[in-house]
């Protein structure tokens, strides 16, 4: 079981009072989250919804409007557990990904469908990155539901270049998760759009692969798990805070959704529902 920041925290102050105590160049380890999982983050009575994190998600109803017999099944969901100023920009990318504008929230009919979606963001103006739960420990009751009725998860994650073990200025997305052929479509999907992307399975703080991650915890019990870098997300938008990035997104920003959504029409294309 992964030890919290918190709780290092306890044991460095316990200490303190009782005495002393594809082959890729290694990424360096990942810091300890503060918080277990989201019920924990939930239950802090430091933290206000609203005011320092907001939840976001839709669900569609299960009846296709335009064949009221017909059931429409949720084949693929997108979710973004560390968005807003926790990892910027992933917010953006997942409701245009699923179909929806992020500045307007308006759908885009002309994109094809719309997808279920949920999100969890930082919104403090500082500190946000004491909010982060690490995919695994992900344990919002809708998350779980978004993801649980599913075939496909596509999980939105900014990493740095040097986590991925690439230059500093690199902008790549590091294509994880358990499900093979959905990482291949996405890595071709993204290289015909120009993209560097490649199979993050072989790098285990960004590979995705665990059981318990959001991105697996599907019908299929496998998904995909996407590590943009922090350039490649700059590069995405004329103005890159908070308050500006769904106001201008470029064309960055639209090939990189656009490609992923090919994917995810790649793959569902291979999963008839009777």
């Amino acid at each position: 079981m992964s030890t919290s920041r918190r709780a290092v925290l306890g044991m460095i102050a316990t200490a303190a009072v009782a005495g002393p105590l594809v082959t890729l160049p290694a990424a360096p380890a990942l810091a300890a989250d503060l918080y277990d999982s989201n019920t924990d983050l939930y239950a802090d009575p430091n933290l206000t919804e609203g005011v320092d994190y907001a939840r976001r998600y839709r669900r569609h109803p299960l009846l296709d409007n335009s064949n009221p017999t017909a059931f429409a099944f949720p084949r693929t969901a997108i979710i973004a557990p560390h968005g807003g100023g926790i990892e910027g920009g992933t917010s953006e990318l997942c409701l245009a990904i699923a179909g929806y504008h992020p500045a307007t929230l308006a759908a885009t009919p002309a994109a094809g469908p719309t997808h279920d979606y949920w999100m969890f963001e930082g919104i403090r103006s500082s500190g946000n990155g004491d909010l982060h739960v690490t995919a695994s420990n992900c344990d919002d009751t809708p998350a779980l539901s978004v993801a649980a009725s599913a075939l496909n998860v596509v999980a939105l994650h900014g990493c740095t270049p040097g986590t991925a073990g690439l230059p500093s200025n690199a902008q790549a997305v590091a294509v994880g998760g358990r499900n093979a052929a959905f990482r291949a479509a996405l890595i071709t999907a993204y290289t015909a759009a120009g993209f560097t992307a490649f199979d993050a399975t072989g790098i285990p703080a960004i590979a995705g692969t665990a059981t318990a991650n959001i991105a697996n915890r599907t019908l299929l019990g496998m998904g995909a798990q996407l590590e943009i870098t922090t350039p490649l997300r700059a590069a995405m938008f004329g103005t890159n805070t908070v308050a500006q990035r769904r106001n201008t997104t470029n064309t960055v920003f639209w090939d990189f959704v656009a490609a992923t959504r090919t994917a995810i029409a790649t793959i569902e294309a291979t999963q008839p529902i009777p």
